[in-house]
C-alpha cells in the first residue's frame, strides 16, 4: 500500500482529537494522552497511536468523561458541525456523563459563592476558626 492510502485509513490520536475539537491544540491533546486522560480500547494510548474507524475512546476532560466510537477520520480541523460527525457517543457514556453532571448540580445546591474574595480581616477569622477545629 502507498503512504497516501494508509494515511486515509489511520490518523494519529493527538491529531484526531484536535481535529474533532476535543482539545483546542495538539499540544493539549498530547498532554492529555500522556497524562492518562485518553484511553483507546480500554488501554492507555500514545500520541502517535494510529486511530482507525471503529476504535472506542474514553476521554476525560475536567469532570466530564466521554465514551465515544470513532466514525470518521480527519487530520484537518474544520467546523464544529463537521467535527461532530467524526464520532458517536455511546448511550451508556452519555447517560453516565449526564447523571454525573446532575449529581454535581445537586451537590452545589444551597451553596452560594461569595461575591468577592475575603479581605484581610475575614481571612484572619477563617484561620482562627480553622484552629478551633484542630483541638
Amino acid at each position: 500500500m502507498t503512504a497516501a492510502v494508509e494515511a486515509q485509513e489511520a490518523v494519529r490520536l493527538d491529531v484526531w482529537l484536535w481535529a474533532s475539537r476535543f482539545f483546542k491544540t495538539r499540544a493539549l491533546a498530547k498532554q492529555a494522552i500522556e497524562g492518562g486522560k485518553v484511553k483507546v480500547g480500554g488501554a492507555a494510548g500514545k500520541p502517535s497511536k494510529l486511530l482507525r474507524v471503529g476504535d472506542r475512546l474514553e476521554i476525560t476532560r475536567g469532570q466530564d468523561r466521554y465514551e465515544i466510537d470513532v466514525v470518521a477520520l480527519r487530520a484537518q480541523r474544520g467546523p464544529a458541525s463537521v467535527a461532530q460527525q467524526c464520532y458517536r457517543e455511546t448511550e451508556s457514556g452519555r447517560a453516565a456523563r449526564e447523571a454525573a453532571a446532575e449529581q454535581r448540580r445537586f451537590a452545589a445546591t444551597g451553596y452560594t459563592r461569595p461575591a468577592t474574595k475575603p479581605d484581610r480581616r475575614a481571612r484572619r477569622l477563617i484561620r482562627a476558626l480553622g484552629d478551633i477545629d484542630a483541638f
